[in-house]
């Protein structure tokens, strides 16, 4: 014989369904796993491999793109030669260590890269890093 129990005698149910946060967060990774490849910031050059130790950096640098066909990048706007020791010269102006980062393209001028190299010295940059890849 079955015994039938009153809706009184059950308690509030006080177990939280984690079952839709869990789905969400999975949604979630995915989507930043599909993304984050995308975000990559930069100009595509084709860099040099080299053998050398990476360097740390505490704030945003400030990144300087020689492209082969002799074009300047500043971060991702596309800066004229003319332009070039203008920009700098304002950028650098209120930076505190004064750091630029020269991307060069493996293929590009000697000419070109060696004239963004003046350009950042008449600007008052301190110190430049060559950036490259590790030689694989």
């Amino acid at each position: 014989m079955a015994v039938l129990r009153s809706r009184e005698s059950y308690g509030a149910l006080s177990e939280i369904n984690v079952t839709p946060f869990v789905d969400v967060m999975l949604v979630l990774l995915v989507i930043f796993m599909v993304t984050a490849p995308m975000m990559e910031q930069g100009i595509e050059v084709d860099l040099p491999e080299t053998t050398t130790q990476n360097i740390r950096v505490q704030e945003e640098p400030l990144i300087l793109t020689v492209k082969k066909d002799g074009s300047y990048h500043l971060g991702s706007r596309e800066v004229s030669a003319d332009e070039l020791s203008a920009k700098l010269d304002a950028i650098l102006e209120g930076a505190e260590d004064r750091e630029v980062f020269l991307r060069a393209d493996r293929a590009a001028r000697y000419g070109f890269v060696a004239k963004a190299l003046a350009a950042v010295r008449a600007a008052g940059g301190r110190r430049v890093g060559m950036v490259t890849e590790p030689e694989s």
